[in-house]
């Protein structure tokens, strides 16, 4: 991205410098830039535009916050690549990736036999001490780092799990291998920032915001998986529909023309 003339775009008025700024990076990085394309140095982007040094942090603070641009300690800032978007519904990773066009991809980082967190046994009806098989991965898609996920499933409905290679889809094995095709799930959204390993696993920044999915899965009547999913939220955006309801309280008049 080459600087433009000095003061270009930017000029004296009702509109804040910042906001002004913001909007020429929003259209240089929209149509001229490709994803992980590095953008002007605060230096460059001082001079080029004629603002101060906090005008500049205020405009690309902004853009960061909102997921369009990215920073790498000591190397600057970068254009983020646009966001997967996904509707909240029931289905796997792999599933949910290959439906949005990417290639997933998983890497096992454990998987064992132990015994689960309290609120997980209890979300997965098991009695304390009561074993579970425990997966941790990382999902990709595209080759890219999108979500640490962690996993347990009751051991006495997946016998033998282990034994499996758990890098693909765990829904098609529970329903081809265990008869236990997944028809329905609760899940909650909160969010939260990265420590420093989940950062270096995903390939972001300490602090970075994450989208954090915990989703307990039933199979008919039987509770077989609870998930917690780590997003990259600069990666991983959700759509939901919503639906006008009353809950009991009458909905306004509609509005009647007069003759």
């Amino acid at each position: 991205m080459q600087p433009p003339p000095q003061g270009a775009g930017v000029v004296a008025g009702p509109v804040p410098k910042h906001a002004q700024l913001r909007a020429i990076l929003v259209r240089t990085i929209t149509t001229d830039l490709a994803p992980d394309a590095p953008i002007p140095s605060e230096r460059e982007l001082v001079e080029a535009y004629c603002v101060s040094r906090m005008t500049v942090r205020e405009a690309i603070g902004q853009l960061v916050n909102e997921g369009l641009l990215y920073r790498v300690h000591g190397k600057g800032t970068f254009v983020a690549p646009a966001a997967v978007q996904s509707q909240l519904h029931l289905a796997s990773f792999s599933a949910d990736m290959r439906r949005r066009g990417h290639e997933p991809s998983s890497r096992v980082l454990a998987a064992d036999l132990r015994t689960p967190p309290p609120a997980v046994a209890r979300a997965l009806a098991l009695p304390p001490g009561a074993p579970a098989v425990h997966v941790e991965r990382l999902r990709l898609a595209d080759g890219v780092p999108m979500a640490h996920e962690v996993t347990y499933y009751p051991d006495h409905l997946v016998p033998g799990l282990l034994e499996h290679d758990l890098s693909g889809s765990t829904y098609e094995l529970l329903a081809v291998r265990y008869g236990l095709a997944p028809t329905a799930g609760e899940q909650t959204l909160t969010a939260e920032s990265a420590t420093r390993p989940l950062a270096a696993l995903l390939g972001t920044a300490t602090g970075a915001p994450l989208l954090l999915f915990a989703r307990t899965t039933r199979a008919g009547d039987a509770v077989v998986e609870h998930t917690t999913s780590r997003y990259r939220a600069d990666r991983y955006s959700v759509r939901m529909s919503l639906d006008r309801t009353t809950d009991g309280v009458p909905a306004p008049p509609e509005p009647r023309s007069s003759t």
